[in-house]
């Protein structure tokens, strides 16, 4: 489970977006939740102004209610105490994973490059790079078409097409 932070373009009502201090950004904030293969299993989009606790309350209740045989879930150490206590309620155990101390900039973290990844993959979906939906709902609907076409080229063995090699 993570969240993650994007920009609205100009048509997005300001009662459906908010800023994320943490990271200066005016938007809204998508969490989502993978399997361990990182195939995405739900997801949900807010105000940004929503802390990580708040979303991860949201999609604990409603992955919990989808798929009811989940009992394990990783997160980063954004998501606080609220989050493992209601997951433990709901018979999920949350683990936080936390990033290793005193290496500097990026490295890879045990588990959760899992959804990192899978945002990534949703990034490459030109549509979802900024939100520029009207409702949250919509929103939402993008990232799971974003999830199936992803998923429709695994299953199909079609690589993902990329700039590299094109002049």
């Amino acid at each position: 489970m993570d969240t993650q932070s994007v920009k609205t373009s100009t048509n997005v009502p300001l009662n459906s977006q908010g800023t994320d201090a943490g990271k200066k950004i005016v938007g809204r904030k998508r969490g989502i939740v993978t399997d361990s293969l990182g195939l995405m299993l739900f997801a949900t989009v807010g105000a940004a102004s929503l802390s990580e606790n708040a979303v991860g309350v949201r999609l604990l209740d409603r992955v919990k209610k989808l798929y009811p045989s989940i009992s394990k879930m990783w997160v980063d150490t954004g998501f606080k105490n609220t989050v493992i206590e209601h997951g433990a309620k709901l018979g999920i155990d949350v683990e936080v994973v936390p990033r290793k101390p005193g290496i500097p900039g990026f490295h890879v973290v045990k588990r959760r490059w899992v959804v990192e990844r899978t945002f990534g993959w949703i990034m490459m979906c030109r549509r979802l790079a900024r939100d520029y939906e009207t409702l949250p709902a919509s929103s939402e609907a993008m990232i799971n078409i974003a999830s199936i076409g992803n998923l429709t080229k695994r299953i199909t063995d079609e690589s993902t097409p990329t700039w590299r090699g094109t002049y």
